[in-house]
């Protein structure tokens, strides 16, 4: 993972709000490759222990509903670049034409199947390929839906000096995001205002104080998250 040198960032990321957090990282590349390289090694080992519950779960999802096995929407990551997350689909076909982006809890969307692998976060799982062409990483910023990266204030925009990831502080504090959510009347409207801003302070506080030592303990409180320790 090699950070780009200033002149060649996007115009609209070279801004004195982001250069705070490109000279931290710039003192950090060796970290950052390492952290590339560990990316590249646990994603492959992964995919292969994992390879045959990952067939059983698509086999159950589409038992369970019409439609493809993978959520396929766009997102973006490093620099701003695009491109199509892979996920378990978790709710019906099309969900995203009869809703936001975003989910509420007890949403009516959600299949069988998918409620269970969700609770989990097992539909995360695909995303081990992501993470192995690049497009993300194990800890970083979760990748965002194009309408509400258009949102972001110019400090923001320092999240997109890294691969987008699976996990992250912010997630582990906002894992009941979906309860949140549910009471909202404008779902869209209240997660740019109170609900992004408030996982943003997270996300650039850990490039602030990025380091491999960090990263390894995010992915250590994720699981306990995801089995019930509240943080």
């Amino acid at each position: 993972m090699l950070l780009k040198s200033w002149d060649k960032l996007p115009e609209f990321m070279k801004c004195e709000e982001v250069k705070p957090y490109y000279e931290v990282l710039s003192t950090r590349r060796c970290s950052l490759l390492i952290k590339r390289i560990l990316d590249i090694i646990l994603s492959l080992v992964l995919l292969i222990v994992l390879v045959l519950p990952m067939l059983i779960i698509a086999i159950l999802i589409k038992l369970d509903s019409p439609g493809p096995v993978f959520y396929r929407q766009e997102r973006v990551t490093t620099y701003g670049k695009k491109f199509r997350i892979h996920k378990f689909r978790t709710m019906v076909n099309h969900a995203d034409r009869i809703g936001t982006t975003v989910t509420v809890d007890n949403d009516s969307r959600i299949t069988r199947v998918g409620s269970k692998i969700r609770d989990l976060r097992i539909d995360e799982i695909p995303q081990l390929i992501d993470v192995l062409v690049g497009d993300m990483s194990f800890v970083g910023t979760r990748p965002e839906a194009t309408k509400y990266v258009e949102k972001y204030t110019n400090e923001m925009n320092a999240t997109l000096l890294l691969p987008a990831g699976i996990t992250s502080e912010a997630s582990i504090r906002y894992k009941d995001e979906a309860k949140i959510l549910d009471s909202a009347g404008d779902v869209d409207k209240v997660y740019i205002e109170y609900v992004l801003p408030g996982k943003m302070k997270y996300n650039l506080e850990s490039i602030r104080s990025f380091s491999i030592f960090r990263e390894i303990v995010t992915l250590f409180r994720t699981v306990f998250a995801v089995f019930g320790k509240e943080y």
